[in-house]
């Protein structure tokens, strides 16, 4: 799978079969003062790459974010993405609300995310703490609120979640 430079997804559908779920974290786009662009993004490179996924569920940031990320958690999809949450204010928890429900940590997708945002020359791409993991058979990806962090984001999952998911369903290496 390939995306463009603006993260979007490339030709075929190598989510085909895949179940997706979306949760934008962020009090200011819950209460409507401006639009859920992130959300949007990871929906429609989704469903360009073949998944089911519906629209987002948008949460203030807090106690609704782990309710959201349980009840996306319990109907076992193959992918959770959220975005929102992973900076540095008082507010920002999407990390804490994560981490509890992951039985274990793929630190190199966070990671790569960064990475890849620092490479586009937004150095503060590295404050982002968003996480990646399984919580059962479902990877769980923190993505960054930005529209700008999101399209990053994707490009670094385009060409990685196909085999992610290959391997967490027991695929080989």
């Amino acid at each position: 799978m390939s995306a463009d430079d603006a993260g979007m997804p490339g030709t075929g559908a190598p989510l085909a079969g895949r179940r997706a779920v979306v949760v934008t974290c962020s009090t200011r786009a819950s209460q409507g003062v401006y639009p859920d662009r992130g959300g949007a993004l990871i929906v429609q490179a989704l469903r360009g790459w073949g998944a089911a996924v519906a629209e987002p569920v948008v949460v203030p940031d807090g106690p609704a974010v782990v309710a959201a990320l349980r009840a996306a958690l319990a109907d076992e999809p193959d992918l959770v993405l959220t975005t929102g949450g992973t900076g540095l204010s008082p507010t920002d928890g999407t990390p804490e609300a994560t981490r509890p429900l992951l039985d274990r940590e793929v630190p190199g997708l966070a990671e790569a995310v960064r990475a890849a945002g620092v490479a586009k020359g937004v150095p503060t791409a590295m404050l982002s703490r968003g996480l990646a993991g399984l919580a059962g058979r479902t990877l769980v990806v923190n993505l960054p609120g930005s529209s700008g962090g999101v399209k990053d984001a994707l490009a670094v999952l385009a060409d990685v979640l196909p085999h992610a998911l290959d391997q967490v369903r027991g695929g080989d290496h």
